[in-house]
């Protein structure tokens, strides 16, 4: 037998063995039963392993451990919804196969951050995810959109949302309406000079009339949070030094603290209310205020359904 054809026969023996391990691997995933320990179930369960067997066809094998993870997902939704405990470990297999399958990030992270029953219950498992594929794709912005969205809806944590939308606006391509999700974000995590900052670059960076009224409404609203915020602290130092709360904004015109009445952005004086808070007159004109709000009314919650837009293929 000639050397290049005793080479051939082996590597393609060796192929062979690794195809039928990895055909009895998701054949043992097929017959998942409750109580199944991972080691059982997964007869291959090292990415670095499955890597160097693949003999170099890493691409197909990912394909292969990517359908895998949707069938099992559904089939699990369908039957065990409590229990996903497979579906991260095969995302991780999969991504490691072809760390530039980017569907397997983006519709993996979701499988994984959704709540149960809809999905694995595992946000922090699927930021992981999402952030090795950045690592990975760092000019792929629709990867930092779907971490923002999980920070969002499923971590209440309006900083690090905008901290990524904000990066996935700085990519080659992405999508404008990344700096709205981004300064929304950053208002209702109390970072104001953020979030002043992102809208006045989308107020000065569209065209679209809708967009600019929509920064121009949150930036009225920044400057109501801001005034808000600067009353109340003049209203504690007016009780220390004169320990008592004043009867009207007139009094800090009298005691040298402010030039004149302060008045929100249309014009209206602010109400300084017996307790000493600050309100708006009207909160109807300021539909994005967290703060300025009468007793009773609370800021709402970021709609991410209005905030979200149609992706472009």
């Amino acid at each position: 037998m000639k050397p290049a054809r005793g080479t051939t026969v082996i590597a393609s023996i060796l192929l062979i063995a690794c195809l039928s391990g990895t055909v009895f691997t998701l054949d043992r995933v097929d017959r998942l039963r409750t109580g199944a320990s991972l080691e059982e179930i997964l007869y291959i369960s090292s990415p670095k392993v499955l890597k160097r067997l693949s003999l170099g066809y890493d691409g197909l094998l990912a394909d292969v451990y990517w359908t895998r993870a949707v069938q099992y997902f559904g089939h699990k939704h369908r039957s065990n919804p409590e229990n996903y405990k497979l579906l991260a470990p095969l995302l991780e297999i999969t991504t490691y196969l072809d760390p530039h399958l980017v569907v397997a990030y983006e519709f993996g992270a979701n499988f994984l951050a959704s709540p149960l029953p809809d999905g694995a219950g595992e946000p922090e498992r699927a930021v992981q995810l999402i952030e090795n594929g950045i690592r990975a794709n760092p000019d792929e912005w629709r990867l930092y959109y779907n971490l923002g969205f999980i920070y969002y809806m499923e971590m209440s944590d309006y900083a690090k949302a905008a901290h990524a939308f904000a990066r996935g606006s700085e990519r080659p391509g992405a999508h404008s309406f990344l700096k709205i999700l981004a300064a929304s974000m950053a208002q209702h995590a109390g970072e104001l000079e953020t979030a002043r900052m992102l809208w006045i670059t989308t107020f000065e960076s569209t065209h679209d009339k809708q967009i600019k009224s929509n920064a121009l409404a949150h930036l009225r609203a920044l400057k109501v949070e801001e005034d808000v915020t600067n009353l109340e602290k003049l209203v504690a130092r007016y009780r220390e030094r004169t320990g008592r709360l004043p009867a009207s904004l007139n009094d800090f015109v009298s005691a040298g603290m402010l030039p004149g009445i302060s008045v929100d952005p249309t014009g209206r004086p602010y109400r300084l209310m017996p307790d000493g808070t600050i309100e708006v007159r009207n909160p109807d004109d300021f539909p994005f205020i967290t703060k300025g709000l009468p007793p009773g009314r609370q800021a709402p919650r970021p709609d991410f359904g209005k905030l979200k837009m149609d992706l472009p293929p």
